[in-house]
């Protein structure tokens, strides 16, 4: 049994960042990471733009201004103006070349074809210079950089509709048991439903990782050795849920053995997720983890997605350690260090009540896991700051 950072360490230490890219629509691209310096296309914005609702002039010594046509977005012609002549412009309009400064409409008065100004013009008012944001070939997102709703939006604005990015990980999730069924079928005694595969789908899904392969095998060596064999054709993660223990029908280990995949720790001194096993093979990466929902999705937060994001190419995968004080008084019990679920409210910790490895019900209501170090019992009082990360 190895210590947490040490596990922490040589799973790190064994998970190398992917350098394969694949070309997908803009539109599509949420989530991923730019795989090349993405230069603008296009000077932006393309042309002398008006930033209000109002009126282009052209200054003259008067108040007073003729308009002369109306510009409206979409509409591109250089007018030629004459000093004391305006345009009425619309947000998002071409500016003529000749217009010295655009004035909004709450500061006119209009009579017919003139309009009366209430103060005297300022030049360049509210026109956005043509290449304000972004010149033609200057970089508009760096190589590694992800792909969040603004910049996706920008990106789109300057004529780019496909981005090369980074791949993301396909991952294979494998549930075992015999008593494991379907949701939405009749229970027989004996059986429990399955919760694992949909509750690490969803928060790969969470994570904007959608490839998934669902597998399911009964308690049976042949099967269990069977489907991982197909699962590391075709994955570069492969989840495990459950038959990782040491009981009579516990065929992971021996089944993982059996496929060549190399084992790197085995048992973590940790509670919840004891029995958590990490291994490779080539350039494939497997965790085994507990079948208790809430050790396993202990784990998958503390050991899993760290690995998947320094695959992904991420420079933030560590945990995210923060401290904040506990709301009540908390006594440490037992001789391993613990990952309890936690929520953050009001910048103060509150650890919930239901800490068992089997419950996911505390887990629906957690923000945070909260990290209590020692293998002795010790007390943590009210207000005493506290290492956490939220989930």
């Amino acid at each position: 049994m190895i210590s947490i950072n040490e596990a922490i360490k040589i799973s790190l230490e064994k998970t190398k960042t992917s350098n394969n890219s694949q070309t997908r629509l803009l539109s599509e691209a949420l989530g991923y990471r730019s795989f090349t310096d993405q230069l603008s296309k296009i000077d932006m914005p393309p042309f002398p733009q008006s930033a209000m609702d109002g009126y282009a002039l052209r200054i003259h010594s008067k108040l007073e201004y003729k308009i002369i046509v109306e510009q409206k977005a979409g509409d591109g012609k250089d007018f030629q103006m004459n000093p004391g002549e305006a345009i009425r412009i619309f947000t998002g309009a071409f500016v003529p070349n000749q217009a010295d400064s655009i004035v909004i409409q709450e500061k006119v008065r209009r009579e017919k074809d003139l309009i009366y100004l209430k103060e005297s013009p300022k030049f360049k008012a509210n026109i956005r210079p043509q290449a304000e944001q972004i010149q033609k070939e200057e970089l508009a997102l760096k190589k590694g950089e992800s792909l969040n709703p603004a910049s996706i939006g920008f990106l789109a604005s300057l004529g780019i509709s496909q981005i090369e990015v980074f791949s993301k990980p396909k991952i294979g999730i494998l549930s075992t048991g015999n008593e494991l069924v379907e949701a939405g079928t009749k229970l027989r005694p004996g059986q429990i439903y399955e919760s694992n595969q949909i509750m690490l789908a969803s928060a790969l899904k969470s994570k904007g990782i959608f490839d998934l392969n669902i597998y399911k095998v009964k308690d049976d060596l042949k099967s269990t050795v069977d489907c991982i064999t197909k699962s590391l054709k075709e994955c570069d993660y492969l989840l495990i849920s459950g038959g990782i223990s040491v009981g009579d029908y516990d065929f992971v280990e021996k089944a993982l053995e059996l496929n060549e995949v190399d084992c790197h720790f085995y048992k973590v001194a940790q509670k919840p997720g004891k029995p958590l096993w990490f291994g490779t093979k080539e350039n494939k990466y497997v965790f085994a983890l507990p079948g208790n929902p809430a050790a396993a999705l202990s784990c998958f937060y503390i050991f899993v997605l760290p690995s998947i994001q320094k695959w992904q190419g991420f420079k933030d995968y560590t945990i995210q350690w923060e401290k904040a004080p506990l709301s009540k008084s908390f006594t440490k019990k037992g001789s391993r260090p613990l990952f309890l679920k936690a929520k953050l409210e009001n910048g103060k910790l509150e650890i919930l009540e239901g800490q068992n490895s089997s419950m996911l019900h505390t887990f629906a209501f957690a923000n945070a896991i909260c990290f209590m170090d020692g293998d002795e019992e010790y007390e943590c009082a009210e207000a005493e700051k506290v290492k956490f990360f939220k989930i």
